[in-house]
């Protein structure tokens, strides 16, 4: 490599570098501009004297082994309530449980409370599968009921989900507008008063809040597996299957309802908290399966680009946000890779051109850790502005901690490359903690 190669590779990593920050700027800068109001404005107007608003809501609870957090899900579930004249109404997927899941589901004794309870060999063959088998009971419901399923919303709510008392108005409001097929809340996390619980609530509470928002803005909302709503009649366009066996089948299911035309929105109005994964080693397999369905997804690239329903700028969006793994994985590799070469060059006497001198070695180190702590640090303002239930000293700790969690994801990559390749599906389900029972309604 000559000298002139050299400083093209050095520039060239440099820019990589920078470029995370300078994303995280451009979607600070969104967070702070819109604050979950723009797309409030635009559907206000929109939607006047519109005539989609829902009647009637089932809130699917999925629950395999919850014995620990079902109880409060449900309860919190019942307790939920839309505008007037609105009947919401609470299904409880019991995927073949063999813990104390189905008796404290049948403790509970409400009229609007219904269970399915899979068994073997129909139960355990993913979340999608107990979601499609609920999907179909309640469009059988509906049809003998001689309800419009256009007026009918199934929303998701996951075994250790609980949903803010305006949830269900939130959606409605948002669906008033005949062209908002589906919609997704907020996700914050419960029990943030430990460190890894912080950083996950700095990562829904501000990131991921912050792009969601941007895709709203750019009709590329991606829907998560807690907190999403979907009109029955968009559900029924997809077949008697809407969710896939893909790792993230809500995520799936957000690309197929965007190629069909379907409008998605999103609400930071309000939100569904869920429990943080608190143990690196259990956080590590999750975010591996995560990384693995986004891997999964990616086979829809071809059909975004031939879609004339997607947009050009909401497909470098969708494109960012399926690559993303990949293209991690491989500037870890080139950072580390130069890091190494600089170091190995300098200890043997022969340093290479970019880093010629340990003063220069020292200089990137401290570009390197300015450019991964930066972003954390500015999350945890936006994490304190947006929200201010958190104090300052421990959002700045899980802002530093913030570089160690994205060195975790990092890993899962590349644990979730290995897994594809090798066929790997088979997923052991994430443990809940207990936590103090909830009062059941009335």
């Amino acid at each position: 490599m000559t000298a002139s190669d050299s400083w093209q590779f050095a520039v060239a990593g440099y820019a990589v570098l920078l470029a995370w920050p300078i994303t995280t700027v451009v979607l600070v800068w969104f967070a702070l501009r819109y604050h979950g109001t723009h797309r409030a404005k635009v559907v206000n107007r929109s939607v006047a004297g519109g005539n989609g608003r829902p009647e009637h809501f089932w809130i699917i609870v999925p629950a395999l082994n919850e014995e620990a957090v079902v109880a409060n899900t449900v309860g919190a579930a019942l307790n939920l309530r839309g505008p007037a004249g609105t009947l919401s109404r609470v299904l409880v997927v019991d995927d073949g449980s063999d813990d104390r899941t189905p008796e404290v589901l049948a403790a509970i004794d409400h009229p609007r409370l219904h269970i399915m309870r899979r068994d073997l060999p129909e139960a355990r063959q993913g979340k999608g599968e107990a979601l499609n088998a609920a999907y179909r009971h309640i469009s059988m419901l509906t049809a003998q009921a001689g309800m419009a399923p256009e007026k009918v919303v199934v929303g998701i709510i996951d075994g250790d989900g609980q949903g803010s008392e305006n949830i269900l108005v939130e959606v409605s409001r948002l669906m008033r507008d005949e062209r908002v097929g589906a919609a997704q809340v907020q996700v914050r996390i419960r029990n943030r008063n430990r460190l890894l619980g912080a950083v996950q609530d700095l990562e829904f509470g501000a990131i991921v809040d912050a792009c969601q928002n941007m895709r709203d803005a750019l009709d590329t909302v991606g829907l998560g597996g807690n907190g999403q709503f979907s009109r029955l009649s968009t559900l029924q366009t997809l077949g008697a299957a809407p969710w896939s066996s893909c790792l993230v089948e809500d995520m799936e299911l957000g690309l197929r309802m965007h190629l069909n035309g379907v409008g998605i929105r999103y609400t930071s109005r309000a939100s569904v908290t869920q429990q943080a994964v608190v143990d690196v080693r259990r956080l590590t397999r999750q975010r591996t399966r995560w990384a693995q369905g986004n891997m999964q997804c990616a086979r829809y690239l071809g059909r975004l680009f031939e879609s004339p329903r997607v947009a050009r700028i909401a497909l470098a969006e969708m494109l960012h946000y399926l690559l993303s793994p990949w293209a991690n994985a491989i500037v870890t590799v080139l950072l580390i890779g130069t890091g190494i070469a600089g170091l190995g060059g300098l200890l043997v006497g022969h340093p290479i051109v970019f880093i010629p001198t340990w003063a220069a070695l020292a200089e990137s180190l401290g570009v390197w850790l300015g450019v991964t702590t930066f972003p954390g640090l500015l999350w945890a303002l936006v994490h304190r502005r947006k929200h201010g239930d958190e104090g300052m000293p421990r959002m700045l700790t899980a802002a530093l901690a913030y570089p160690a969690f994205l060195v975790l994801g990092l890993a899962a990559t590349y644990r979730a490359l290995g897994r594809q390749a090798s066929g790997r599906q088979a997923w052991a389900k994430t443990e809940r903690l207990a936590e103090e029972p909830l009062a059941l309604p009335a």
